[in-house]
């Protein structure tokens, strides 16, 4: 395998040098405030990217506040006890991107929220105590447990909610086979997770950097080189 150091020179020669690939990683994520999060703000999270998934997801963003109003702020305990008319109803309201897949999801994912909350006090806390270096397994309770968190959602929710972590996109797939790592181009199977994050595990060893600076400097390393500006502007939700 590549050394990191090699993988970050290459990222650094692509946005202008050391200072400017510097200035395209967000600030660490702290566990104490994942900790602090209320489950309502936890399951709109959820349902921000289950929603966002396949979608465009800047009109999910222009139609949020419509969002919270038809899911009543997302409060898991008022949701998980909404009866079936309720999601009904909310298939043809227009605040809303109408899938009742989705829909129901919420709810699904409500139930889910308010189950671990009871295990462990709060869903944040759950979230905040579980290592990064097994966010493999993180993600598959939110797989078997949760509803349509499967995939890269889950990835993409654990990134939003401010859980450090590696997201599996294109580009960060590709700069680990370049890298070396024997996966398939989509690295969906179980032996391909445990495979990545164990080399991930191995150059949060190697570097001491949180694993979202890792991922990021990895899909910045290789693939379509967006200039600084246009990452900027895709903020705290830009893809790797």
């Amino acid at each position: 395998m590549i050394a990191f150091k090699t993988i970050r020179a290459r990222a650094a020669k692509r946005k202008g040098g050391e200072a400017a690939l510097q200035s395209l990683l967000p600030k660490p994520p702290a566990a104490k405030a994942l900790a602090r999060l209320t489950d309502d703000r936890v399951l709109a999270e959820m349902a921000r990217c289950i929603f966002s998934a396949g979608f465009v997801w800047s009109v999910i963003e222009k139609k949020w506040p419509g969002f919270e109003e038809a899911f009543l702020g997302f409060d898991p305990k008022r949701l998980m006890f909404q009866p079936d008319e309720f999601l009904e109803g909310l298939h043809g309201d227009a605040r809303i991107v109408r899938n009742p897949q989705k829909i129901k999801a919420v709810r699904d994912n409500a139930r889910f929220v308010a189950d671990i909350a009871r295990e462990h006090g709060s869903f944040g806390k759950f979230l905040a105590q579980w290592p990064a270096s097994d966010q493999i397994g993180l993600l598959e309770v939110l797989g078997k447990r949760g509803a349509r968190l499967g995939g890269r959602t889950g990835q993409y929710f654990l990134r939003f909610i401010g859980k450090d972590g590696f997201v599996t996109s294109t580009d960060v797939i590709a700069c680990l086979r370049d890298a070396g790592l024997d996966i398939s181009g989509e690295a969906t199977s179980k032996k391909d997770l445990r495979k990545i994050q164990d080399q991930f595990n191995a150059w949060a060893e190697e570097t001491g950097l949180a694993y979202i600076h890792l991922s990021r400097i990895c899909a910045m390393s290789i693939g379509e080189n967006y200039d600084a500006e246009t990452l900027r502007s895709r903020g705290g939700r830009m893809e790797e």
